[in-house]
């Protein structure tokens, strides 16, 4: 689609930002200083309470942005604000560049020519470095190919299910045609919308993976994340999530076995800590797995077992 200049956009990239003024004017920068450059840029703040406002106005009149967008009202969900710039967005390709992280300038040139390898593609992503507050690197991600495209059905089974490889949306570009088929209740997730939105997207044609670092996540006390691990809420997420994806048959008995020990033992590392309203809903799912081969009581000695070594 073409913007008010009649050029024909090939990217969108999607900041959404919530107070985080410290760090926005190196996402920004690092996005407009892309060897690729035929994008538009979006950036959507959530009544931030610092001083993003003001960093944010300062590239006001940049010829690459093509919206600015300042909630009056916090959403209170950061995939609300992924779906508004969706629905924004005019560019062939969505980028979420969340506003803590940064990247290389050649990530969108090197995204792109791993997706346009295959028509099938319908996401795109490379490796990041795990960054602290201190911008110390914690962990990094690994691919043990340079350039891969892998099938949906092999990319879900072995890089979403049980241990998810997009470890978070600023490394990677997706094809908006496809966000059509992506149900509106990833937004309603305060933990995992991101993973369902990964799978949804996934499920629909191929996946490229680079093997490059080249992109950086920020990881520190001020993320959603955190405050999810204390209230027990992204067990319950990952149990949803995990449900759905067996009813869609995206994965097998096995599968969803695997997946479904992996959350009942972080159920038992934790279960004493989190919110008791939480921890009833917990119980209530992980009582009722959707797979008759399930037995709960297979998983109890070795759930018990981690929660004493933790």
């Amino acid at each position: 689609m073409k913007n008010s200049n009649n050029e024909m956009i090939d990217v969108s990239v999607i900041v959404p930002n919530y107070n985080h003024a410290a760090f926005l004017r190196q996402r920004i920068d690092s996005i407009l200083n892309q060897t690729f450059q035929n994008f538009e840029l979006i950036i959507l703040d959530d009544c931030s309470t610092d001083n993003s406002k003001e960093i944010i106005n300062s590239y006001a009149e940049h010829p690459r942005i093509s919206h600015i967008i300042f909630n009056t009202i916090n959403s209170g969900s950061p995939f609300a604000q992924w779906e508004k710039g969706i629905n924004l967005a005019i560019g062939k390709y969505i980028w979420i560049a969340e506003s803590d992280d940064w990247c290389e300038p050649s990530l969108l040139e090197s995204l792109l020519e791993g997706i346009r390898k295959d028509e099938e593609c319908v996401i795109s992503y490379c490796q990041l470095s795990c960054i602290n507050g201190e911008n110390k690197i914690k962990w990094q991600s690994k691919h043990p190919l340079l350039s891969e495209i892998v099938d949906s059905q092999t990319f879900i089974r072995d890089f979403l299910a049980i241990k998810v490889s997009i470890f978070n949306a600023s490394m990677a570009i997706f094809r908006k045609d496809i966000f059509q088929h992506v149900s509106e209740e990833f937004v309603t997730f305060k933990f995992c919308g991101d993973w369902f939105f990964w799978l949804q997207i996934a499920r629909y044609g191929k996946v490229h993976i680079s093997g490059k670092v080249l992109n950086y996540f920020r990881k520190h006390d001020k993320d959603v994340s955190g405050k999810a691990y204390k209230s027990g809420l992204n067990i319950i997420e990952e149990l949803k999530v995990t449900n759905w994806m067996y009813e869609e048959k995206l994965i097998d008995d096995s599968l969803y076995e695997k997946a479904f020990k992996k959350q009942y033992k972080a159920y038992w590392k934790v279960k004493n800590s989190i919110e008791p309203a939480n921890r009833d809903r917990i119980r209530s799912l992980l009582a009722m797995p959707l797979s008759s081969k399930i037995n709960t009581l297979k998983f109890l000695p070795s759930a018990i077992w981690n929660a004493l070594r933790k």
